[in-house]
């Protein structure tokens, strides 16, 4: 029997998630069976951080919209000097402390810190320059806050030292629309993969 429309298109999340690379390779992530949840694809991952370098010494990161975290494990996986993981989710920032704790059996070199904050909120009260690599994997449906985010982000990044500004969005906006958030900086790299399009941005001067 068919099923219903709304059954049908309902997202298929995993309940897993793999780390791809570092000290935490193929250890594995608890994921929420929530709907507002899109965790970054392997692929899409291992693009990434081929884009970065599987290295991430010396770096301050900060994982906007955590969600599954797996974008700010990877870092600290890879030894980031520090991650911050926010989540404004009350049950997804617990899990996120569960994985946490699973994860830290075999410890890292850098800190991990993840907070139940208002992603944009937290930005607004960030020092300029106050962080290397800035993720920005927002749910698509909130495009204003969405906008709001990058900005912030383009103020508070510093990647003079490597790192830089990620962002996913959905692969029916306009790359343009989301460049013109950011004046200073420019797309260096860029992918699209089924219905997803991300860029990592460069300042202009780095």
């Amino acid at each position: 029997m068919k099923k219903p429309a709304s059954v049908a298109s309902r997202r298929e999340l995993p309940q897993k998630i793999r780390i791809i690379g570092g000290v935490w390779r193929s250890r594995l992530l608890n994921v929420l069976d929530l709907p507002r949840l899109r965790p970054t694809t392997d692929r899409v991952r291992e693009t990434l951080f081929n884009w970065l370098g599987q290295d991430l010494t010396g770096l301050h990161c900060l994982d906007i919209c955590a969600g599954t975290g797996v974008l700010g494990f990877e870092a600290a996986s890879r030894h980031a000097s520090t991650v911050t993981l926010l989540e404004k989710d009350k049950k997804i920032a617990a899990n996120l402390l569960k994985n946490l704790a699973l994860l830290q059996s075999s410890p890292v070199k850098g800190g991990v810190h993840i907070l139940q904050a208002d992603g944009l909120e937290y930005l607004k009260r960030q020092a300029d320059h106050s962080f290397n690599l800035i993720f920005i994997d927002p749910p698509f449906a909130e495009g204003d806050l969405f906008n709001q985010v990058i900005v912030e982000a383009g103020r508070i990044c510093d990647d003079s030292a490597g790192g830089g500004i990620y962002i996913e969005f959905p692969a029916s906006r306009a790359s343009e629309e989301v460049e013109a958030l950011l004046p200073g900086w420019e797309c260096r790299k860029y992918l699209e993969a089924g219905q997803v399009k991300a860029c990592l941005f460069r300042s202009k001067t780095a």
